[in-house]
């Protein structure tokens, strides 16, 4: 049996240096438009590790920490886990704790999707990939992206 879901989590919102944002296609919801999102690990790993990872795995995009940098928001969203993947946590876990991170990227960086999380990528001017995303904690965190530049 897998271990629960830890639920802390961060969200990666991937733009280039002209507000294009990427967004994926979950694998497990068809139309369900995100940006990067994945759960600790362990308790104890370091957010920056969790986005570090999840940004790989789920985009094949590296954060290098030179050309390609994650960025710490310092903003948090606790949100109501969806009834439909609740299974994946402790009983009784209804709430996650996200922790908001951005990257900026070139236009051009090879994006290598993960088949079993996501199916498609598309590239979005900043407002129109607020809107495609499903997640209003997503929407919201791409609508502050100017303020994060």
């Amino acid at each position: 049996m897998k271990p629960y879901k830890i639920p802390e989590s961060v969200l990666v919102v991937i733009h280039t240096a002209d507000m294009e944002v990427l967004l994926i296609e979950r694998a497990d919801k068809a139309g369900y438009w995100q940006s990067v999102t994945g759960s600790k690990d362990a308790a104890d790993e370091p957010l920056i590790t969790t986005a570090t990872r999840e940004l790989f795995e789920e985009t094949g995009i590296v954060a290098d920490g030179k050309d390609i940098v994650l960025r710490d928001w310092g903003l948090q969203n606790i949100y109501e886990i969806y009834p439909v993947w609740r299974h994946r946590y402790a009983p009784g876990v209804t709430h996650n704790l996200e922790h908001i991170f951005s990257v900026q990227v070139p236009r051009n960086v090879p994006v290598m999707l993960s088949p079993r999380e996501h199916t498609a990528h598309v590239w979005l001017p900043y407002l129109e990939a607020a809107d495609r995303c499903f997640s209003p904690s997503n929407a919201e965190a791409i609508l502050q992206l100017p303020q994060h530049l």
